[in-house]
């Protein structure tokens, strides 16, 4: 049994693709401090979902989101040749929610930590 399927492997191999060419060549100011977390390719190898992370406020995102739809067809010519596929699965880019939710969580557990140490002083 294969550990990973293929469409993981070309998904790890997309993700470093556009890492790389993000630290190198990339130079949209909407885009800096924009981290790739993960990609999620479909079965059928045809669509890529490439989750971004991004600190800030509504604007914010829209802003680094509108960037990379700008930049689809750049990073798609750049990264095709690193893959060594037969077709470029189309790129969508979409917010990675992930690291706000474990901020709020992380932030609800030290007020509750905080609260609870405050009992037991009293």
């Amino acid at each position: 049994m294969k550990p990973y399927t293929r469409a993981d492997r070309i998904s790890g191999k997309i993700q470093y693709a556009i890492t790389d060419l993000l630290s190198k060549k990339m130079q949209d100011p909407r885009i800096e401090m924009a981290t790739i977390s993960s990609v999620k390719l479909s079965p059928d190898l045809r669509v890529a979902h490439v989750y971004v992370a991004v600190f800030g406020d509504e604007k914010r995102i829209s802003d680094v989101l509108d960037g990379f739809k700008n930049a689809k067809g750049f990073i798609k010519k750049s990264i095709t040749p690193k893959l060594g596929l037969k077709y470029m699965p189309d790129l969508k880019f979409v917010h990675d929610d992930s690291f706000d939710k474990a901020a709020k969580m992380d932030a609800l557990i030290k007020s509750a930590s905080t609260g609870l140490s405050d009992k037991k002083h009293t």
